[in-house]
């Protein structure tokens, strides 16, 4: 317990060098990915990719209104789903495992989708929009010591970052989310950085968990930018 005044200078010297690194971090990283005044004018992202699981091709189209709606259409073996959050619902329809019609998700599994309605990143301006960051020292991601970041969103959700230290591209995140009542660690990483022609720069290979145990690669073929896209796209099909 810190009694003295020198111990609580010595502590409060000790978060703000903390927060300066975690800034200058987040800084580069916005600077090595294009910008953050490029990724400000940013209003809709549609990506198109596909990745192959047991065999089996799966198509997937995500887009993106800036917060609006997010979106997921999901073909496979001939049939199409989705997923849709907006900033007060969401919906799920897989008709591939034999959903008939969209089903409403729950309270929780929207707010966690939310956290994709900001199509121009959390980090950028992330303070303005309420969220914090955290320097947490240095980890090993696959041979490389990659700068860890704890980033709490304004809703408490919280998400650690790995960016690496040359590039300052992020290549690893690691969210928690909660699977059958449990709640479980789940990571997402990021390679393959392509500088699209509206000056930033994106992963065009993602590695994302689809269950327990079982990570897939998408590559994504196509990335458009600030696309025209409809808010009714963000509504189940009747």
């Amino acid at each position: 317990m810190k009694r003295m005044f020198l111990l609580l200078f010595a502590g409060f010297s000790l978060v703000a060098a903390t927060a300066q690194t975690a800034d200058e971090i987040v800084n580069k990283h916005l600077e090595a990915i294009g910008g953050a005044a490029n990724w400000k004018k940013v209003t809709s992202v549609v990506q198109t990719g596909t990745m192959s699981v047991q065999g089996a091709e799966i198509q997937v189209v995500a887009t993106v209104l800036h917060q609006v709606g997010s979106r997921q259409d999901i073909t496979l073996m001939g049939m199409t789903g989705y997923q849709i959050v907006t900033t007060t619902e969401g919906w799920s329809f897989m008709p591939f495992q034999g959903a008939a019609t969209p089903e409403a998700m729950t309270p929780e599994d929207v707010k966690d989708g939310q956290e994709q309605l900001d199509a121009q990143g959390s980090l950028v301006d992330y303070a303005a929009k309420g969220h914090k960051v955290e320097y947490l020292g240095k980890e090993d991601v696959d041979g490389t010591e990659c700068h860890k970041l704890l980033l709490t969103l304004k809703s408490g959700k919280s998400q650690t970052l790995f960016v690496d230290p040359k590039t300052f591209f992020l290549v690893k995140s690691v969210n928690k989310r909660n699977v059958n009542g449990q709640e479980v660690e789940v990571s997402t990483s990021f390679s393959d950085y392509k500088k699209l022609p509206e000056g930033i720069v994106v992963p065009m290979s993602v590695t994302v968990p689809l269950g327990p145990g079982m990570d897939v690669d998408m590559q994504i073929e196509k990335v458009e930018i600030n696309a025209k896209v409809d808010a009714s796209l963000f509504k189940p099909a009747k």
